[in-house]
């Protein structure tokens, strides 16, 4: 079996006194969909955010390809923060995409794809935005190209996000809750990019409340409940019955979320 794409070990963040996460052991396998599913509060959003390094753990390890994420940690405990350049290094793997589409407004589809390519690769402008072309026909909205966000809707804005942080290549692609803005129909647009990135064997961990997604997309399910890793293993392993208490009340409050099928 190839080494995981993300391994996580003793992982705890705090806020103040508010410890958020408590000690999660947890691995991403590689070109597989780990979904991240929870009660709001559990953690899942800011796990997330901790593998993408925009918050800082309060202690543990985050490996990204068996390099260490932010910190070194040492074995007495005891962490040194690693140098700037290697933190880019490792984040350039990451993309994410947000529960807000975050878009430029005052930029068309295609220059929102295109100006990380420009201003972070230094790509022409040309081969910007060919390239941001390919991602933009990959979810379906090529012949959006020249519209700005104003000009289209929640889920081809949100598709538009996805093209961004694919345009840039990663290797992991991390959402949260992607579809949390959006209504039913303009949800199903979204997640079904998100089942072909599947296909093509992108490593992708998804902090989603569409239990029904999880269920028949995710290889890997990660149930959090205040701020521990409660359950994990695959579909069939987590959502099986007999099922965990917690589990079973937790999945009785998102029935209109695919929850159903599992009940």
């Amino acid at each position: 079996m190839s080494h995981p794409a993300v391994t996580i070990r003793g992982l705890h963040k705090s806020f103040g006194a508010v410890e958020v996460l408590r000690g999660i052991d947890l691995d991403i396998p590689r070109a597989q969909v780990t979904c991240l599913i929870g009660p709001s509060g559990s953690g899942k959003s800011t796990l997330l955010r901790c593998m993408a390094f925009l918050e800082e753990t309060s202690s543990g390890s985050i490996l990204i390809d068996d390099a260490p994420l932010g910190f070194r940690t040492h074995a007495d405990g005891s962490r040194t923060r690693l140098p700037a350049a290697d933190i880019r290094t490792a984040r350039r793997k990451i993309g994410m995409v947000f529960q807000q589409f975050n878009l430029w407004p005052h930029m068309t589809a295609l220059g929102n794809v295109s100006e990380a390519l420009k201003t972070v690769q230094k790509l022409g402008r040309r081969e910007a935005e060919d390239r941001a072309m390919v991602q933009l026909k990959k979810v379906g909205l090529a012949e959006r190209a020249d519209h700005f966000p104003s000009q289209l809707s929640g889920g081809q804005q949100q598709r538009v996000a996805i093209a961004r942080a694919l345009a840039l290549e990663p290797e992991i692609m991390l959402f949260d809750e992607p579809t949390s803005s959006l209504d039913p129909e303009l949800t199903g647009e979204v997640l079904n990019v998100m089942r072909a990135l599947a296909d093509d064997g992108m490593t992708m961990v998804v902090v989603s409340h569409e239990i029904g997604f999880s269920a028949s997309v995710g290889q890997k399910i990660a149930f959090l409940d205040q701020g521990q890793l409660l359950l994990t293993g695959t579909p069939t392993e987590v959502f099986g019955k007999p099922r965990h208490p917690r589990l079973d009340q937790f999945l009785e409050t998102y029935l209109d979320r695919g929850a159903a099928m599992l009940l």
